[in-house]
């Protein structure tokens, strides 16, 4: 009878403590992370752009992910369903969050087919297009740090992250920990394809909590920033 007793108490205890030392665990990774980079400052806004809403769609205040369909956007509609399965059904319920598709004025009714594919169950209130002449929307995408020119088409299969003070966020360093270890080169990380499932499924994701974790942070008061590591950044990046 002590015996089962004991084993009883022993179960209890294992039951009690191991998630107050999952929880343990978790803390320092919760409050000790690297933030997501800044690769690029003062990105332009889109006060110039209509939009598909009634209401005015900017990119200031806001965490975006901004991407380009070119003059044709119902043929980049791989790249759209990806990113609303894999961004947008994700983050949408975060505040402040919205994915802007920039789209060349004369593409409406294309995006209205390409809404039909995209938008199967449900309005996607915080996902918007942005109907904007070649030059604006070549000059926005000048002001972002890239890899890599616009298509002839005005498109892209990359988007990009746009926080709330309009500076780009990706990552000085993009190598994960294998690549780290195995000493390959380093290489920077200003966007993200939206045809390679798997760098938006893990990357993008990961980089997205991250950002939202900062802003949370700083809505608590617990966010520990400065203009130092601002600074670090960009100079890296311009290096």
């Amino acid at each position: 009878m002590k015996t089962s007793n004991t084993k009883r108490y022993i179960v209890l205890g294992i039951l009690f403590f191991l998630p107050v030392a999952f929880l343990l665990m978790l803390y320092p990774a919760t409050h000790n992370y690297e933030p997501l980079n800044i690769v690029n400052e003062s990105v332009f806004d889109i006060e110039g752009f209509y939009t598909d809403r009634t209401d005015t769609i900017v990119l200031k205040d806001h965490i975006t992910v901004l991407g380009f369909l070119g003059n044709s956007p119902l043929q980049k509609s791989i790249a759209a369903l990806n990113l609303k399965e894999l961004v947008y059904d994700k983050f949408k319920g975060f505040k402040k969050f919205q994915i802007v598709i920039v789209v060349p004025e004369g593409t409406e009714n294309e995006v209205k087919e390409l809404k039909k594919e995209v938008n199967t169950y449900e309005d996607l209130k915080f996902w918007h297009y942005a109907f904007g002449t070649e030059g604006e929307i070549k000059m926005l995408y000048n002001s972002l740090k890239s890899h890599g020119s616009l298509k002839e088409d005005l498109s892209t299969e990359n988007v990009f992250i746009i926080d709330k003070d309009l500076s780009q966020r990706g990552r000085i360093d993009g190598r994960d920990e294998k690549e780290v270890e195995a000493n390959k080169p380093e290489f920077r990380v200003y966007s993200y394809n939206t045809i390679e499932v798997a760098e938006i499924k893990n990357m993008m994701s990961d980089d997205m909590r991250i950002l939202f974790t900062e802003y949370r942070q700083k809505r608590k008061g617990e966010f520990k920033d400065s203009n130092t590591r601002r600074e670090k950044d960009l100079k890296q990046t311009n290096e």
